[in-house]
């Protein structure tokens, strides 16, 4: 006998995979490696498979169990795992070979009628356990910490009261001595003849019994339970979210949201755990908790992932509840699972119709509304796409709001890469005039840059606008890492400057708008109480009404954006070996050329008064060549310093006037068009002459080293604001 390794993914051996689990009762499953033992004739009588640090689809040919071959297979699988850096390893596998792999050193770790889940190896459900463990003493000791806190300030705050009412009664004192037709030392109202002194009739009532009440039960317990958890996904994090949050904190001591950990979504992990925490950071009573390999992961619930309902679904979910009646909430010290309706989703349906049958207490919250449909995360999504950011912030909180901006700025990224053809530059079908990068590099750098556009959407949602010092700092973070992906390839540097700016005006617009929305909503709560604005409130709030937006900027922060995009660039110093510096070198005077950092002080005149217009009313119509005539649009003005540095002045004159030329004639084709077929599945046949034109502009301009790589930034950079922006 021998174990040959199989590739699941190749399609004739996947059907022998297949074949071989059919006859054995099982179906193949998601996996990245599977080892087969074939006896002497070279046929299979036993394997099994891994995805990561999962064995699944283990299975013997009856003629040969009990001959040891299963311990020498999963010894093997262990083994290969061990080798890819896996240190404790999970089996599915059926109850009644639970017996089996415990004799291996497995331990069960949950369990549903059809299969059980079990585990080998250092660390595992035990560490995760121990770390929940720690969290749950962690907010213990921190609600002592907060009750004592409280209990320091009612008491300061009842001296400070005392202090006043002594005081008062000084004054009323000495307003008494000072009353010459009263005979002093004889103040009336200390003395009370009719009244006997040290009584106080409220505290005294003879005909009821005191600390009785007969129509309410005595001894009552109403305490609400200890601990409750809510397991999100949060992509992004809504106001949704938000409102189940509330919901579910309001009915027990200490609610931990768990954000499940899997990097599967457009948000990377790190980024829904930290809206979630930027989200609640007001509810006193909630922990927002790392998710693990034991609640919603892909190890112990691919089903989620896949979002597939079939047979094996309730038994990945029942398994899922297992091991979180089993482990995690006791760790936590939680008797409620709270979760919100699902009206929608048929698999988180029927997660929830399970849930309420697997655990004793589960508490189910009705989904948040907002014009007559549920606040979801895949609204948000969709809205993204769209570039409608009016409806974005209808359904997140303001904290979510910089990490959108950041996924904005990165989609723009993209869409400026994904546009094909293009002339000159990188793109789907080829390199364009250059050598040194390609599509898949592009990629990578765009993928690279995101994590810095959040920083720098965090650093502009602030009351203040952010130094050049700091942004400088961020910038220099970002360009380093991005050099470090691409060795030293300067595949965005002009982007980043440009979009980087763009991303902190862009978020601390949203700052000053939800500042102002929530201003003006506390005055009118005021107005309707009927109560004056307090003089310490004034002093205390960290926005003056005088600073405050327009109303108009609830609705699109873009009259101001153009401001504070100017703002920002004006303390930025002149700079020196960029290719803007150089192109205005080689122009030796003979003529006024506009560089990055010049067009960006001036607040993108061109693009707010001219290439945004035009783009968006592209968009509103649904045009499928938008991009590609904004770019020739973009072409047909800007002084691309890319293209002087790489060739000359003249040259770039004659990309502004070829642009002009070709885009008016891609106007023509449109209009000649039907523009219900352009729209329709027929609209790539729709201005096919132009976009031939656009391919040999393309291989002309790669011929002679011709790349306007200033117009492919400010395409990213008006497709970003757009997206920020109501049409």
């Amino acid at each position: 006998m021998e174990i040959q390794t199989l590739n699941p993914a190749t399609p004739r051996q996947r059907q022998r995979i297949e074949a071989f689990l059919k006859r054995n009762g099982l179906r193949i499953d998601d996996m990245n490696y599977y080892a087969a033992v074939l006896d002497d004739d070279g046929e299979m009588i036993a394997g099994g498979g891994l995805k990561d640090d999962v064995i699944k689809c283990v299975a013997v040919d009856d003629a040969h169990k009990g001959e040891a071959i299963a311990n020498t297979l999963v010894s093997h699988l262990i083994s290969h795992a061990n080798q890819e850096g896996y240190g404790c390893i999970k089996l599915f596998t059926k109850p009644k070979n639970r017996q089996l792999f415990e004799s291996l050193s497995f331990r069960l770790l949950a369990e549903a009628p059809e299969a059980i889940l079990m585990e080998t190896g250092i660390g595992g459900i035990s560490n995760t356990v121990e770390t929940l463990k720690k969290i749950k003493e962690e907010s213990e000791k921190y609600k002592e910490y907060n009750k004592e806190c409280k209990e320091d300030s009612k008491k300061c705050k009842e001296d400070s009261k005392k202090c006043k009412e002594d005081s008062k009664e000084c004054k009323e004192e000495e307003k008494t001595n000072l009353n010459t037709t009263t005979p002093q030392h004889l103040n009336t109202p200390y003395l009370n003849t009719t009244t006997p002194q040290h009584l106080n009739t409220t505290y005294l009532n003879t005909t009821t019994p005191q600390h009785l009440n007969t129509t309410t039960p005595q001894h009552l317990n109403t305490t609400p339970p200890r601990g409750g958890v809510v397991v999100m996904n949060c992509n992004p994090f809504t106001l949704g979210h938000r409102y189940l949050i509330e919901q579910a904190a309001k009915q027990v001591e200490r609610l931990y949201v768990m954000v499940v950990r899997e990097d599967c979504s457009l948000f990377a992990y790190t980024e829904r755990k930290a809206m979630v925490e930027r989200g609640v950071a007001d509810i006193e009573n909630v922990n927002v908790i790392d998710g693990s390999d034991y609640a919603i992961s892909r190890a112990t619930f691919p089903t989620y992932f896949l979002k597939r309902l079939d047979d094996a679904a309730d038994t990945q979910m029942l398994l899922d509840l297992d091991l979180f009646r089993r482990h995690i909430a006791p760790a936590l010290g939680a008797t409620v699972r709270f979760v919100g309706t699902e009206p929608t989703d048929q698999l988180t349906r029927r997660y929830n119709q399970l849930m309420h049958e697997a655990l004793k207490d589960v508490r189910e919250t009705a989904r948040l509304e907002k014009d007559g449909y549920a606040v979801s995360a895949s609204r948000v999504r969709k809205a993204m796409e769209e570039g409608d950011m009016n409806t974005i912030r209808q359904l997140v909180p303001p904290t979510t709001l910089p990490y959108v901006i950041a996924h904005l700025a990165t989609q723009a990224l993209q869409a400026e890469l994904d546009t094909t053809p293009k002339p000159g530059l990188v793109d789907k079908d080829n390199n364009g005039a250059h050598r040194d990068m390609d599509y898949a590099m592009m990629q990578l750098s765009i993928n690279t840059l995101h994590p810095y556009f959040v920083r720098l959407a965090l650093l502009g949602f602030a009351d203040t606008l952010p130094s050049h010092t700091i942004i400088r700092d961020a910038g220099i973070e970002a360009e380093k890492a991005m050099l470090a992906a691409t060795n030293s390839v300067n595949t965005h540097k002009g982007a980043l400057f440009s979009m980087g700016l763009a991303v902190v005006a862009a978020a601390y617009e949203e700052k000053k708008a939800a500042a102002n929305k929530e201003e003006r909503g506390k005055e009118k709560e005021k107005e309707e109480r009927g109560k004056e604005r307090e003089k310490e409130e004034k002093e205390d709030s960290q926005v003056s009404l005088k600073n405050l937006a327009p109303l108009e900027s609830l609705a699109s922060p873009l009259s101001s954006l153009q401001l504070t995009i100017k703002a920002l660039a004006a303390s930025f110093p002149d700079t020196s070996g960029t290719h803007g510096s150089k192109a205005k070198q080689l122009s030796n005077g003979t003529t006024t050329i506009k560089g990055a950092l010049d067009n960006a002080r001036e607040g993108y005149e061109k693009l707010f008064a001219e290439w945004l217009p035009f783009y968006n009313e592209r968009r509103k119509n649904h045009d499928a060549h938008a991009l590609h005539k904004t770019l020739l649009r973009i072409m047909c003005d800007l002084d691309d310093t890319n293209v002087i540095y790489r060739t000359n002045v003249a040259t770039a004159e004659e990309v502004k006037q070829e642009a002009r030329a070709l885009l008016a004639s891609f106007e023509e084709a449109y209009a000649a068009q039907d523009k219900e077929k352009c729209a329709s599945a027929i609209e790539e046949k729709c201005a096919s002459a132009e976009l031939l034109a656009l391919k040999d502009m393309d291989r002309r301009y790669t011929a002679r080293n011709i790349s306007p790589g200033g117009a492919a930034d400010m395409l990213s950079l008006t497709v970003f604001i757009g997206s920020i922006q109501t049409y």
